[in-house]
């Protein structure tokens, strides 16, 4: 299992903190206009909190002692009022901050979102689904809880306790000191739980995001699990995994619950004492009994908001410990961003060109080691060698999916790192041996690309890859709603549908990665007519293990260990009997057996 990272001494956790704390309220801005109104309403309800006690406190003295009942109901009358308008205040505060909260929490899912979206794959080479989905919506949704329902009440509480603490410091001085005494034990209390609940959720937030990776990737793979008798063994790293988030929950509620008590044996303290000494200076005439009363009142009320923001400082442990996981994230280096001055890449020929490329996925060890190639337009080339040879990182080269770490790759003699992304991707179409499709129609996975094609040039790429007759037979046709990777499709059909994409973008350069494995003979004869259409015309890198769907290449690389080994048309790499002719050797004889 994954650590957690490093242990972070508490004053840069602090630190962390309010480094958060400012960047996640950065997120407010768009909502000045809307804060000063809550505020505004957070005030009001705070107000007429405060105003309560202090006008029992009076009544005892001035209308009760007297026998006054008329004014008893007036006043009566008067806190009715007071009280409603605290009601009404506190509904609009709340509705107001919810409101700005969840606008706030959308735009933090959506800049996760496009986030992942423009990361460079390297970053996924090294993350897992998963985990980065518990970060868009496990983490985002603890900051929910902890701000988004309570921030308000928070808000309301912080103005609520210093109304009240200026009134009681006013109404009796020696009463008010005596009050705020335990305050100091409060706040001690409070940092030393909220360090401790801290590390906790920090291993909660952590274990959540292994354990989604875990569930993802199992879901993904129950079929090799059942195929493979792994099950049970998925099951025992899945309660690892689920053990030790239930038991980080457990210690961080553990503190939690020790908590509250502890405050509420300070609020036991802090009443008894005001009720001891200001019963003591009742009776002796040095406050009346009115003032007692709304001393005992104002305690009550002013240990209520601090329980409350001492729980809600606690909670948010878990929301600070998701924010930094979520910010981590965030500043993630986009490591592929369009250079300051990229161009659009203009209509393309087609003709591509390595030079000496050298490339790793790190900087410890090279993939490809001095490549050099030059496809003109029209030509098929085809890359054939060993797994891991380095044959899908040209074309991912080709598509900037990375950049090289030494040298150049062009098209048109136009480096690709100097233009922009989109305006390169747009004009290179890829048919993979795994193509996606996605939960949606028919039409809608032909026209993934071209989101805007129009009914009939979906119906002619479809027609062009041999697939339309296939689709005309589905209950809805073109609408046929598919599941999630194109179930229920064969693995045939799907390949012909993503040879339907790749067409209808009209692509100049054309990548196949074994688009002919793992289909049955019948359907591989359509993809290889499809396949041949789509060809035309086009600069097309053919990945291919089967040596025989290669042979009509204009060149033929064989790479090894990073390099190209052997180079020229099927007949000159015969001729040549060396390292082709030895596999397509290999290859015909297998298949003759």
């Amino acid at each position: 299992m994954r650590g957690i990272g490093p242990v972070v001494a508490p004053e840069q956790q602090a630190s962390n903190q309010l480094s958060t704390l400012r960047r996640f309220l950065q997120y407010l801005r768009p909502y000045r206009k809307e804060i000063p109104i809550a505020l505004t309403l957070v005030l009001m309800g705070a107000s007429t909190q405060a105003i309560g006690p202090f006008l029992l406190g009076w009544s005892v003295d001035h209308l009760i002692a007297r026998g006054n009942l008329q004014g008893l109901l007036l006043l009566l009358a008067l806190l009715g009022v007071i009280y409603a308008l605290g009601v009404w205040a506190i509904r609009g505060q709340i509705m107001r901050v919810g409101w700005i909260m969840q606008r706030l929490l959308a735009q933090l899912r959506q800049d996760i979102f496009i986030k992942i979206q423009s990361l460079p794959l390297s970053f996924f080479d090294r993350s897992e689904a998963g985990d980065l989905m518990s970060r868009l919506l496990n983490d985002v949704n603890t900051v929910n809880q902890a701000f988004g329902q309570t921030i308000a009440q928070m808000l309301g509480n912080i103005f609520s306790l210093v109304g009240i603490v200026i009134a009681m410091l006013t109404i009796n001085l020696q009463l008010g000191l005596l009050s705020n005494l335990v305050v100091p034990l409060m706040i001690l209390t409070t940092s030393l739980f909220a360090r401790w609940a801290r590390a906790r959720f920090r291993v909660t937030r952590q274990t959540i995001g292994e354990l989604s990776a875990k569930l993802e990737e199992d879901i993904g793979s129950v079929r090799e699990a059942q195929a493979f008798n792994r099950v049970h063994i998925n099951i025992a790293e899945f309660d690892i995994l689920n053990a030790a988030n239930r038991d980080a929950n457990v210690e961080a509620v553990a503190i939690t619950a020790a908590f509250l008590p502890s405050i509420d044996f300070l609020n036991t303290l802090a009443t008894a004492g005001v009720l001891a000494y200001g019963g003591y200076l009742a009776v002796t005439g040095g406050a009346t009994v009115g003032v007692v009363t709304s001393f005992l009142l104002y305690v009550q009320q002013f240990f209520r908001p601090i329980q409350i923001l001492s729980q809600f400082y606690t909670q948010a442990q878990s929301a600070f410990a998701g924010l930094e996981r979520i910010f981590l994230l965030l500043d993630e280096p986009s490591q592929l961003n369009d250079a300051p001055d990229a161009t659009e890449m203009p209509p393309i020929q087609g003709e591509v060109t390595f030079e000496d490329v050298k490339f790793g996925y790190n900087s410890e060890q090279l993939v490809l080691k001095g490549v050099n190639l030059h496809a003109y337009p029209g030509q098929m080339i085809a890359l054939v060698g060993p797994t891991g040879s380095g044959k899908t990182t040209i074309i991912n080269l080709i598509l900037r999916f990375y950049d090289v770490s030494d040298g150049a790759v062009k098209i048109d003699e136009i480096d690709v790192r100097t233009v922009t992304q989109a305006s390169l991707r747009r004009q290179i179409g890829i048919v993979l041996q795994d193509n996606i499709l996605f939960s949606g129609t028919v039409a809608e996975n032909i026209a993934f690309g071209v989101p805007n094609a129009t009914q009939a040039d979906i119906e002619a790429a479809a027609q062009l890859a041999n697939v339309h007759e296939f689709i005309t037979s589905l209950p809805q046709g073109y609408t046929t709603q598919l599941g999630e990777r194109g179930a229920p499709l064969s693995q045939g059909q799907r390949q012909l549908i993503s040879i339907a994409r790749a067409v209808l973008i009209n692509p100049r350069i054309l990548i196949l990665d074994e688009a002919t494995s793992s289909i049955d003979t019948r359907t591989e004869a359509l993809v290889q007519s499809a396949i041949a259409r789509l060809l035309q015309g086009r600069t097309s890198f053919v990945i291919a293990h089967r040596l025989s769907t290669v042979t009509q290449a204009s060149q033929v690389l064989v790479i090894q260990q990073g390099q190209i080994v052997e180079r020229g048309t099927h007949a000159e790499l015969i001729a040549q009997q060396g390292v082709y002719a030895n596999l397509y050797a290999l290859q015909l004889g297998a298949t003759a057996t």
